[in-house]
């Protein structure tokens, strides 16, 4: 089977890695020449687990082009995975996505039998949009065809998203006909059925059920995604919420979460109170849900009040240093991580710029220390006036407060104890929860996490 992938990000580049090493011709289109000669070199443009051993192993089926000309319209399916950012009002940009569509009914010809599949995060509608355009363009040309465009949504955690590709909970398939149906049924065959050899750098967990299917219409797959994701934003900021009140009633919320998560019909999963999520999905899908309903008329003041707790979060650590410190003009503070999460280096609305922002804002000079994310942070940032420190020793020292901001597993066992030493006030604030509270106590920190009391 042959596939081509339009756009070269986390998503196009993870799903096209992945096809090619099941064994499927796989054609990565991007028009940034740049990044395409990089992977044409061997170079992996984003930090990803594991993606860099699995693109190895699987180039000989992979190929890179930049332009459209270099299209084989005889491709059976094409996969449109380009950014969809948000307008800055909660709507959705969809430009790229109709570029592509525009191109790729100006490329088929009359025996073209492709599929088409929206893997981009996009709004309700969205696929019956793009089999408009492809339509209209083909008419330009006196080709008078059906397309199929069906709603494949992803749902990839960044530094885990070759993990969740290869092993997912489940595949949703927005679809029409039972032609796009069993094309992409077809597809994912070997995922479905878990019939490929485990990459080495990707292991299958043992006993490990297969993924389920969902076959649905392409609407129905496509609020599937937006469901999905707030739900998830939601989970968090409700823990957040309870650790503000178990902060002022003397709870500690790791207790509380785990009371509540052995329930069943809560679990654990995405229970970990701290500075809030981030990133490039949960804030853009939660807002463009937003927007989609106020499109209506409808009310969502769930959603709401989730994006409302998640922000209020990131307001919280400047609180606790205030409490500790007093007065954080001339203070010297210290960021552990810049990344939203471990394992990536990427800084869409991450916490720390919000944290580092508002630092500076109070007079605060800023030192900061992530393994992987401060060159993209001084490139995408270059107005941050802060100290890009090149260990955790050189962090630690003289600061009058450091706050865990990305629970990297590098971070999770640091010589705390001995970093503090170097410290002008011996203050750590765990941002995520994930630090041994009552040795660093024992050591003499004045550890302070969220909602675990004092």
């Amino acid at each position: 089977m042959k596939v081509l992938i339009v756009g070269s990000g986390y998503v196009g580049l993870t799903t096209g890695s992945a096809l090619a090493y099941l064994g499927y011709e796989v054609t990565l289109l991007d028009i940034n020449k740049e990044r395409i000669l990089q992977l044409r070199d061997g170079e992996v443009p984003i930090h990803e687990r594991g993606l860099s051993e699995v693109i190895k192993e699987s180039k000989h089926n992979m190929k890179f082009i930049s332009e459209w000309e270099s299209f084989d319209s005889n491709v059976d399916v094409v996969i449109i995975a380009v950014g969809t950012p948000n307008k800055g009002n909660g709507d959705v940009d969809l430009s790229y996505v109709e570029i592509v569509a525009k191109s790729i009914g100006e490329k088929l010809t009359v025996e073209s039998e492709p599929i088409i599949i929206n893997k981009s995060t996009v709004p309700i509608g969205s696929a019956r949009r793009v089999k408009t355009i492809i339509e209209e363009e083909l008419k330009k040309r006196n080709i008078f065809k059906s397309i199929d465009v069906a709603s494949n949504p992803e749902f990839l955690r960044e530094g885990e998203a070759l993990f969740d590709t290869f092993y997912p909970d489940r595949i949703v398939i927005g679809v029409e006909t039972e032609k796009a149906k069993n094309r992409l049924l077809k597809l994912y065959q070997p995922l479905l059925e878990q019939t490929f050899t485990p990459p080495l750098s990707i292991k299958r967990p043992e006993g490990i059920s297969l993924p389920s299917v969902i076959t649905t219409s392409p609407t129905s797959a496509e609020l599937i995604k937006y469901a999905a994701n707030s739900f998830l934003a939601m989970k968090i900021s409700f823990i957040n919420e309870f650790a503000g009140l178990a902060e002022l009633v003397g709870a500690d919320i790791k207790e509380v979460a785990k009371g509540i998560g052995l329930d069943k019909r809560i679990g654990d999963r995405f229970l970990q109170a701290g500075i809030g999520w981030g990133g490039s999905c949960f804030g853009k899908d939660t807002a463009a849900i937003l927007f989609t309903a106020n499109q209506y008329n409808y009310d969502m003041q769930l959603i709401q009040a989730t994006i409302n707790t998640n922000y209020k979060q990131r307001e919280a650590i400047i609180r606790i240093l205030q409490s500790e410190l007093k007065v954080l003009r001339g203070s010297t503070i210290g960021l552990l991580g810049l990344a939203f999460k471990p394992n990536t280096d990427d800084l869409r609305d991450a916490p720390s710029i919000d944290i580092i922002r508002s630092l500076i804002e109070l007079g605060a000079n800023v030192k900061v220390f992530d393994p992987i994310a401060m060159d993209n942070c001084s490139i995408q940032n270059p107005e941050l006036n802060v100290s890009y420190c090149n260990s955790a020793d050189e962090l630690f020292d003289g600061c009058n407060g450091v706050v865990l901001v990305t629970e990297w597993e590098e971070f999770l066992h640091l010589p705390y104890s001995k970093l503090a030493n170097n410290m002008k006030n011996k203050v750590i604030v765990d941002g995520r929860n994930v630090l041994d509270k009552e040795n660093l106590k024992k050591s003499g920190i004045i550890y302070r996490g969220i909602g675990r009391g004092e």
